[in-house]
């Protein structure tokens, strides 16, 4: 059983306000304020200053965000009781380093949560994908009349029989395809991590990535940024798509050589739909922002508003099974770092 130093562990906040509306409305505080001790619901944003040093030292439970500084040695040093990090939002890489893990403290994320509106984003776009959808706006808009849009419907576009392939078993990839169940998809998995079992279990034909590329009208990209999976999505394997398919990228701009996507854009030969670049923001000559096949969006597909507060019941959640000495649902083990995006 967890030791505390009192009966109701001291709980802080750790995330930049700003980037964080709506994660911890009060009603969340006030719940987490009956289990643990809230020593202040303003959320810290540095580690150096006399505040950060006074609730450090007693904080038990460190609850961090988007925007939260660093949990380096230094900060450790600061927080002797520091038993649990729960983090509310995905990924941790940048946020903590093996000290925190040499002091054996446990640390939990929200990843599950923000992987949820992802799925949803991306269970939209194929839809959308699929019937064409910018391209009858913009024609319409355009026209003010539907004389070239009614023949379009006459065309081999639509969902019925479509073929989706999925990029990543991910927990994101699973939910999409979870989602695509109800429709009537083909759907394609590639991930060397799932035997054909499991992707037969997961509702997908496991198949090679080559062979997804040329099959698929539309391809969902949800693989880690690693090193091993930058630009795994080249010029070579984007001249396998079809003509008319679609590339959706809702995960990590690195993932794709970007060039080599623009120029094959630039044929018209395939659409996108892209919601993350690399940079994250494209520069402003990129022609990401004015080519008619892409449908840009600004890294909207994971939480947003309401959204958010997902991130927080999930943190709040992990902490209150922590302080009643229940296992963690989404903890994170050292071991789990090298192969988190």
């Amino acid at each position: 059983m967890t030791q505390f130093v009192s009966t109701r562990p001291a709980i802080a906040f750790a995330m930049q306000p700003t980037r964080t509306q709506h994660v911890l409305p009060e009603v969340l505080i006030q719940h987490l304020d009956t289990v643990g001790r809230v020593l202040d619901a303003t959320p810290m944003q540095r580690f150096d200053d006399d505040r950060a040093s006074k609730l450090l030292a007693e904080t038990e439970i460190l609850i961090t965000g988007w925007g939260s500084p660093a949990i380096d040695a230094a900060a450790l040093a600061l927080a002797p009781h520091l038993k649990l990090v729960a983090h509310s939002a995905g990924t941790v890489k940048g946020l903590l380093g093996d000290s925190l893990f040499d002091r054996g403290i446990s640390v939990s994320h929200a990843a599950q949560a923000n992987a949820l509106p992802v799925a949803e984003f991306t269970l939209a776009a194929i839809i959308f994908a699929g019937k064409k959808i910018f391209r009858f706006r913009d024609l319409y808009v355009a026209d003010r009349n539907r004389k070239r849009t009614q023949p379009i419907q006459a065309e081999a576009i639509g969902n019925y029989g479509r073929t989706v392939g999925i990029i990543g078993a991910s927990r994101i990839g699973r939910r999409v395809i979870e989602l695509l169940a109800p429709f009537d998809y083909r759907v394609l998995l590639y991930d060397p991590m799932v035997d054909e079992a499991e992707a037969t279990r997961l509702g997908a034909e496991k198949t090679e990535l080559d062979a997804l590329m040329a099959s698929a009208d539309i391809i969902s990209l949800h693989a880690p940024s690693l090193p091993a999976t930058r630009h795994m999505i080249d010029a070579r394997r984007l001249s396998l798509m079809k003509e008319g398919a679609t590339f959706i990228n809702t995960a990590r701009g690195a993932l794709v050589d970007e060039a080599a996507l623009i120029a094959t854009l630039k044929t018209g030969r395939i659409d996108a739909i892209i919601d993350v670049t690399d940079p994250e923001i494209p520069e402003a000559d990129s022609a990401f922002y004015d080519l008619p096949n892409i449908f840009l969006t600004p890294h909207i597909a994971g939480a947003v508003g309401l959204e958010r507060t997902r991130l927080g019941k999930m943190a709040v959640e992990e902490a209150i099974r922590f302080i009643e000495g229940r296992p963690l649902l989404h903890a994170i083990r050292r071991e789990d770092m090298a192969r988190m995006a």
